[in-house]
């Protein structure tokens, strides 16, 4: 029996056997990824019994398809790290318990270097591709098991591994730790998995599959606070998408409120400049800039997003003390909290959205990243040796929305490509795609900074994309059919914004929604198409957004609705004496929204 019909048993009739026989073939890849974290054994066991007893109670709710060893290995690293909060546990670790082990083992050079970071590596894989590593070295499985377990051929499980290894080599390298793909490969076939203690198997076994019961204390207080940081875990990456969606955006510059303040002037005057970090959310690292300046006497700062492709979102709060920053984004439900060092080359604090706080540092620097430039038409026009160069259009099906993404892929070199992509009805523009390969029919590609993976194939026209878009764990099918270049790259051709005359619709409206915390400055741009329809797209200002398309907009004399499906938006106004007065709904809330008509952008 696999490892899912042995929980199928288990959760069916209660099988011990059935339960006592995964522990068996589980428990040495849990008790090793333990005891890296915390290299006593016996705490080592602890944790490992407090890892089945986590998976005793949680195994009815798993989903088909999940690979169990996977899922025990990242439960193993959230329940040490909960392991390593207490006090105790902390003096441990400030002695280095990373390089004790009980086992008193010469160890190679190379695992010396990979041991201490190599859960929180696999962490920042992508699911695919842990799971492929840890079947493969800690599962201590043949590349056909692999291959069996994930229902894919052995050579797309060859692929898979190697693929995970040269991002570990990666992510290792940008860490200090130079090693080849093959010098990984081989510490980990050599020394991930170790030999649970005798006995530890019979004792885990009756303890978790009675749940816990018999379980001690400590053990009891382990397996709770590790289940407290799985449930977080999974709301961090709600944090995550509502940071990306907040963020990730396209360009847009607005004047910030003016710091008047005698104190906080002086401050801001020794703080202007560049200052660049990097916020750590869950599996992901997104770069920020902070840029901090002075226009006609008042301190004004803005925050680029680089990995998102957002560029001069506003800071609409800034006060500075001495030693000490403090920036709001209402709009953003967001506020950043610091403190500078001695020579005010690097701030240290907190940032909060959402009710969610992330550690963040910055430094200054006077060569920050930079936001990817959009892509040219030229640059990615269609080419007859280029199965995968162009414009690409598909709909991500969630629930009952559909988000509409664009895709823009060059391959300026035979098997090197450049490509970005849009989230349309969210307002992301530009979002750099930061890894594509491709081996005919096979195309993979990755967005490092909304951890999402595009892994499908190519049709024999090469006029078709279809697969699957992985996030978060969470995988849906996606297809993306070629579109013309110059279409994505078009502007306002076409489009009639008309004369300002009272009674048309048509033209560049600016308004502003009272949210009490904050208010959400929007503008709506109108137009009449050839055919006498009209479109609309939505710029907020204070989120950095520009261009929202509505999914509807129609207009019958006065009377004015847009709809906007990406984010469950919708405007009804009435044109009266050439304003716009009526109520912006989303969800279950109304807000009054007056609008007033503006000059182009």
């Amino acid at each position: 029996m696999n490892d899912l019909e042995l929980l199928q048993e288990y959760n069916r009739a209660g099988s011990d056997a059935a339960f006592a026989e995964l522990v068996r073939r589980h428990l040495n890849l849990v008790y090793s990824a333990a005891l890296r974290h915390v290299g006593i054994s016996a705490h080592a066991e602890e944790i490992a019994q407090a890892v089945f007893i986590i998976l005793a109670r949680k195994a009815a709710g798993l989903r088909p398809g999940t690979v169990l060893a996977a899922w025990l290995h990242e439960t193993t690293r959230l329940t040490a790290r909960h392991f390593q909060r207490g006090e105790r546990r902390r003096q441990i670790r400030e002695q280095e318990a990373y390089m004790q082990s009980t086992l008193n083992q010469a160890e190679p050079p190379a695992w010396d270097q990979l041991k201490p970071l190599l859960d929180d590596a696999l962490a920042h894989l992508g699911k695919k591709d842990r799971e492929a590593v840890v079947l493969r070295f800690q599962g201590e499985k043949t590349l056909g098991e692999v291959a069996a377990v994930l229902n894919v051929s052995e050579a797309a499980a060859q692929s898979r591994v190697h693929r995970a290894l040269e991002k570990l080599r990666t992510w290792l390298g940008k860490r200090g730790v130079t090693l080849t793909a093959a010098a990984i490969s081989g510490a980990l076939y050599a020394n991930s998995a170790q030999a649970a203690p005798a006995g530890l198997a019979q004792t885990i076994s009756a303890v978790a599959a009675a749940k816990g019961v018999a379980a001690g204390t400590s053990t009891l207080t382990l397996t709770k606070g590790a289940l407290k940081i799985m449930a977080w875990t999974k709301m961090k990456t709600a944090v995550l998408v509502g940071v990306g969606v907040l963020l990730a955006a396209g360009s847009a510059t607005v004047a910030v409120k003016a710091v008047n303040a005698a104190r906080t002037r002086s401050a801001l005057a020794m703080m202007q400049g560049n200052w660049e970090g990097a916020l750590s959310i869950d599996q992901v690292q997104l770069r920020l800039v902070l840029r901090m300046f002075e226009t006609n006497g008042t301190y004004q700062a803005t925050i680029d997003s680089v990995d998102q492709g957002a560029k001069n979102i506003p800071v609409s709060g800034l006060r500075a003390g001495a030693d000490s920053l403090h920036l709001e984004l209402p709009a953003l439900d967001g506020v950043y909290q610091a403190a500078l060092n001695g020579d005010r080359t690097e701030m240290s604090g907190t940032w909060t959205q959402l009710k969610h706080a992330f550690p963040l540092t910055l430094k200054r620097t006077t060569e920050a990243d930079q936001v990817a430039e959009p892509m040219t038409a030229d640059q990615y026009a269609p080419k007859p040796d280029s199965d995968l160069q162009g414009a690409w259009e598909g709909t991500l099906k969630v629930g009952s929305m559909g988000f509409r993404l664009n895709l823009r892929i060059a391959e300026p070199a035979e098997g090197t490509f450049q490509a970005q992509m849009d989230s349309v009805d969210q307002g992301a523009r530009d979002m750099p795609v930061t890894a594509v390969t491709y081996q005919r029919p096979a195309v993979h590609f990755e967005m490092a900074a909304i951890h999402g993976v595009f892994e499908g194939s190519v049709n024999r026209r090469a006029d078709q994309m279809s697969g699957t878009w992985t996030q978060f764990g969470k995988s849906l099918p996606l297809t993306f059919q070629r579109a013309k270049a110059d279409a994505q790259a078009a502007g306002d051709e076409g489009k009639d914004y008309g004369q300002g005359l009272r009674t048309q619709v048509q033209g560049h409206w600016r308004g502003a929604l009272d949210l009490n915390k904050a208010v959400l400055h929007l503008v709506i741009h109108i137009a009449q198409l050839a055919d006498g329809s009209y479109s609309a797209t939505m710029d907020s200002p204070d989120q950095g957004a520009t261009g929202i398309p509505a999914t509807l907009a129609e207009f019958t004399y006065p009377n004015l609705r847009l709809e906007w499906n990406g984010f469950a938006g919708v405007y009804d106004g009435r044109l009266e004496n050439g304003r716009l007065a009526g109520t912006w709904h989303q969800g279950a809330t109304t807000f009054p929204l007056k609008l007033e008509r503006s000059a182009a952008e």
